[in-house]
C-alpha cells in the first residue's frame, strides 16, 4: 500500500468518525439535514420501509409461532392453547390472551427489575386489534358449547427495538396466527377434556375434533407507523428516528383495505391530508406484507410436504 492510499484511507476514516459525531452531539440537525434531501440516515426514501422477513414454526413446544424482523426490530410471537370452562355469557367462544414482554436484552433502555413502560400500551393495542378487526372467531375455539373451549395464550417477546414495535409485533401475531394448528382432543370417563396426540391417540380415544386444523382467518390486520416532522412522513421510523421526531400516526388497515384504527400518541395536531397521506402509505405497505406472509405460508407448506 503506497503512502497517498495510507492518506486517502486515513482522511476517509477521520471523515467517518467526524460525521458519526455530529450525528451524535447534534442529532436534530443530522437529521434534518437528510430530510432537506428527501433521504434518510439509512439511505431509505422517506415513504419506504425496512426490509421485513416472516419466519413460521420458530418455537417448536408451540402450537403457533412466528419470528418477524422488521429492520433490525425483531418479535417473536408464541401461541400455546389450552382447555377452559367457557364464561356464561360466551359459552360458545375461546378466548385470547395477550401479553407483551420487552425484557432488557431488546435495548439498552430497558432496565432489569423495571418493566418496559411500552409493555402495557402495546399489549392492549394489540388485544384491541385483535378483538376489533374481525380476524379471529372465537367460535372456531369453541370444543363443547358451555363445557369447554379453547384459551389462547399469545405472548410476543420483543428480541431487539429498534423502532416500529407495535407494527412488527402486529405482524408477527398475524403470523403466528397464520401457523396455529388446533391439536386433537378427548374427553375421558372424568368428563375432563384433554389433548391427544400421535396417531395412537386417535385410535385410541374418542375425539372431540376428528383432525388437527387451522383456524380460518377473516381480513388480516396490517399496521403502518409513520413519522411526522415539520412537513415530513416517514414510514416505519427507527429507533433513532422516533427519539428525534415531533410525533407519528399508526395506521392499520385490514386485507379488503378498510380502516381497522388510527392511533397517534400525543404531539401536535396532524392535518387532514397529513392523516390520508399516511393512510396511502399503509395501503401500499399492507400489500407487500399480504405477499411476504402469504409467501411464508407457502413457503411452510412445501417444507412440511417433504417431510
Amino acid at each position: 500500500m503506497t503512502a497517498g492510499t495510507d492518506a486517502t484511507a486515513a482522511g476517509g476514516l477521520a471523515g467517518e468518525m467526524e460525521v458519526e459525531a455530529y450525528r451524535r452531539l447534534f442529532p436534530l440537525a443530522f437529521f434534518e439535514r437528510h430530510l432537506r434531501e428527501s433521504v434518510r440516515p439509512d439511505a431509505r426514501r422517506l415513504g419506504e420501509a425496512r426490509a421485513t422477513t416472516v419466519a413460521l414454526g420458530a418455537v417448536s413446544s408451540a402450537h403457533g409461532s412466528a419470528l418477524v424482523r422488521l429492520g433490525d426490530t425483531a418479535m417473536l410471537a408464541s401461541i400455546k392453547l389450552e382447555v377452559m370452562s367457557p364464561p356464561a355469557e360466551t359459552p360458545d367462544e375461546g378466548s385470547v390472551a395477550v401479553e407483551f414482554h420487552m425484557p432488557p436484552i431488546c435495548s439498552p433502555l430497558v432496565r432489569p427489575g423495571r418493566p418496559a413502560e411500552a409493555a402495557p400500551v402495546i399489549s392492549k393495542a394489540l388485544e384491541d386489534v385483535l378483538m376489533s378487526s374481525g380476524m379471529l372467531n372465537l367460535k372456531e375455539l369453541c370444543l363443547i358449547s358451555g363445557k369447554a373451549s379453547w384459551v389462547a395464550y399469545l405472548d410476543v417477546y420483543c428480541l431487539n427495538a429498534d423502532g416500529s414495535l407495535f407494527d412488527a409485533a402486529l405482524i408477527s401475531v398475524v403470523a403466528a396466527f397464520s401457523h396455529l394448528e388446533i391439536p386433537l382432543v378427548s374427553v375421558g370417563d372424568d368428563g375432563r377434556v384433554f389433548t391427544v396426540g400421535g396417531n395412537e391417540g386417535k385410535t385410541k380415544y374418542e375425539l372431540v375434533n376428528r383432525e388437527k386444523r387451522k383456524l380460518t382467518l377473516g381480513d388480516i390486520p396490517f399496521p403502518l407507523t409513520c413519522a411526522l416532522h415539520k412537513d415530513s412522513i416517514l414510514a416505519d421510523p427507527t429507533a433513532e428516528e422516533e427519539s428525534i421526531i415531533e410525533t407519528s400516526v399508526t395506521v392499520v388497515l385490514d386485507s379488503s383495505g378498510r380502516l381497522v384504527s388510527i392511533q397517534k400518541p400525543g404531539g401536535g395536531v396532524a392535518s387532514m391530508s397529513t392523516i390520508k397521506a399516511c393512510i396511502s402509505l399503509a395501503k401500499e405497505r399492507g400489500q407487500k406484507l399480504k405477499e411476504i406472509l402469504m409467501d411464508s405460508v407457502e413457503a411452510t407448506m412445501e417444507v412440511d410436504q417433504t417431510e
